[in-house]
């Protein structure tokens, strides 16, 4: 594992009570400081580990804003690996890779009645600007070839699928809220997000 810089212990959770190990990389820059969170030393210990891609998400990560479930589901994800074991790649790329400054744009046009994908258009850029190139090279660094990916967007499965053997799609709950309907609507008929929004 010549790509890890450095691999330390530490307990997170909304508890801060769930043991794991935060895990960075020699390939990035202080531009692009993805990190991955270990519960179980599951890249060491699992043949197929629960693997999680989250992209930051300032406003629902830290402040569990009304206008998205980011934060709920990263909060389920860590539960279920404190049990289970798993990764989770934390990926620097704020507002589906858009920035927070614009991601606050959008979240103004998006008061005036714009949908998430119109008000990214409208400010000149992709439905979704991300890239999970990254997330494979941080796979890589860890030795992980088979995984069972933890996810609602499918996306995120087309991205790495060439690359890492998915051994099973394992789907979040949706997290619906007074202020996030529309965009969590909005991604499972737009984005064809697997999100049941009837339970």
């Amino acid at each position: 594992m010549t790509d890890v810089r450095a691999r330390v212990a530490l307990n997170v959770g909304t508890n801060s009570d769930i043991p794991a190990e935060i895990v960075t990389f020699k390939q990035f820059d202080v531009g692009n400081e993805h990190i991955a969170l270990v519960f179980k030393q599951a890249d060491l210990t699992q043949e197929a580990p629960l693997v999680r891609m989250h992209s930051e998400c300032l406003t629902g990560d830290v402040f569990h804003s009304s206008r998205c479930d980011c934060g709920e589901q990263l909060d389920e994800t860590i539960n279920k690996m404190a049990v289970e074991g798993g990764i989770i790649l934390y990926l620097r790329q704020e507002g589906r890779g858009i920035g927070l400054y614009n991601k606050i744009d959008a979240y103004v046009l998006q008061s005036q009645g714009m949908n998430t994908y119109e008000a990214n258009r409208h400010l000149g850029f992709g439905d979704d600007e991300r890239s999970f190139d990254d997330a494979i090279t941080m796979l890589n660094g860890l030795g992980v070839t088979k995984i069972k990916l933890v996810t609602n967007n499918p996306r995120k499965i087309n991205a790495i699928k060439e690359h890492v053997d998915i051994v099973e799609h394992v789907k979040t709950s949706a997290f619906v809220k007074k202020g996030n309907e529309g965009y969590l609507s909005t991604k499972a008929r737009f984005g064809a997000h697997f999100i049941d929004l009837d339970d």
